[in-house]
């Protein structure tokens, strides 16, 4: 317990400006009542408490974890002495399931999931966007650790991403441009980035010839992008399909 006394203090230094923003705003800029004050309070106090235990059992469990899989994964006992680029395949496997898992899993993607559904009358479902999403990010995170492993410059992979996102923007159906861009930041949250920082960093820390510094960050850079792939790419998908089949009637 004395142990996670100073995650609590940490974590009420990062919420309280957060509450007195808005109830400064409240109470000194609007001059309202704070409606359901009691609920609200409450409502900070299981944000403080559920936000420290998850950050600590992030570091405690998630994070070490991912690193460990890392090293098992490019270990000589798990992948022979055979260490060209195609050797590392289960690492890639690795990378796309913990991307796919760990985006499903992202509190701030369902928060977006949920209100693009509601403000589109329902036609944006929920459990589809989260899957095109985390289907993104796994390939992201899939084909950079390839890039960690194959020692490839990193802004090669961006700058062609996103000429590819710009591209697909300009033929992509205007609803959902705005939307498919702010997928590709609420992936890179409090679940998905501690695993795949810790993978980046186990990669490149574990194959001979990379740096850490170097090689072992830019993972976070392909789950940003990838889901706003996935989303165009889903959206233009469906689009040429409903006007193939209105079309056809």
């Amino acid at each position: 317990m004395v142990n996670l006394l100073q995650p609590f203090i940490d974590m009420l230094g990062d919420v309280a400006p957060i509450a007195l923003v808005l109830f400064g705003f409240q109470l000194l800029i609007l001059k309202q009542k704070i409606p359901n004050l009691k609920k609200v309070i409450i409502g900070f106090i299981l944000v403080w408490i559920g936000l420290t235990l998850f950050i600590v059992g992030l570091e405690k469990a998630l994070f070490p974890l991912g690193k460990l899989m890392a090293d098992q994964l490019t270990s000589v006992d798990f992948i022979g002495t055979n260490t060209n680029w195609g050797s590392y395949y289960w690492v890639y496997i690795f990378a796309f399931a913990i991307g796919f898992a760990t985006t499903i899993a992202e509190p701030s993607l369902l928060a977006v999931a949920i209100k693009a559904n509601q403000v589109s009358g329902g036609f944006i479902k929920v459990w589809s966007l989260r899957m095109v999403v985390a289907f993104g990010v796994a390939v992201g995170i899939s084909l950079g650790s390839f890039r960690i492993v194959a020692g490839l410059p990193i802004h090669y992979f961006i700058i062609a991403g996103y000429v590819v996102v710009l591209i697909q923007t300009y033929f992509a159906p205007k609803n959902i441009i705005a939307l498919a861009y702010d997928t590709g930041g609420v992936t890179t949250s409090t679940v998905t980035v501690p695993l795949v920082a810790a993978l980046g960093l186990g990669l490149a820390s574990t194959i001979e010839g990379r740096n850490p510094i170097i090689d072992g960050f830019g993972l976070i850079a392909f789950a940003s992008l990838f889901p706003i792939m996935s989303v165009l790419a889903y959206a233009q998908i469906t689009n040429f399909l409903n006007r193939r089949k209105n079309d056809a009637l």
